[in-house]
């Protein structure tokens, strides 16, 4: 049986790797059906959900991406929510995590856009 760490990290990786390779099924698979990412307020961008996210995945959105490493740090696991830091290009993502379906599913990210 994986353990949260893994299991997080899995979702993470799905979330990200399917963004970049326009995979809906993997990316849809990370997301909570009521996700929510949020910029900075003063930021002005924009509130993006996952109907939004699944539908830009599947238009290949990232496939332009030159530079697609992530690094994911799982900052706190206490039952069945969890957090986690993930650093890419361009991006840095505050991830919070809940339990679901035997995996993770990431619920709400606060994140700051390129």
């Amino acid at each position: 049986m994986a353990t949260d760490q893994e299991l997080i990290t899995h979702t993470v990786h799905d979330c990200f790797e399917g963004w970049h390779d326009a995979d809906v099924a993997r990316m849809d698979r990370a997301l909570h059906p009521d996700l929510v990412k949020r910029p900075p307020a003063e930021d002005g961008g924009m509130i993006l959900a996952t109907d939004f996210l699944v539908e830009a995945c599947a238009e290949g959105e990232a496939t332009r991406a030159a530079d697609r490493w992530v690094k994911i740090g799982v900052a706190d696991v206490c039952g069945d929510i969890a957090s986690a830091v993930v650093r890419s290009v361009p991006y840095r993502e505050y991830l919070h995590l809940t339990r679901a379906g035997g995996g993770r599913k990431i619920a709400d990210a606060p994140w700051l856009p390129p």
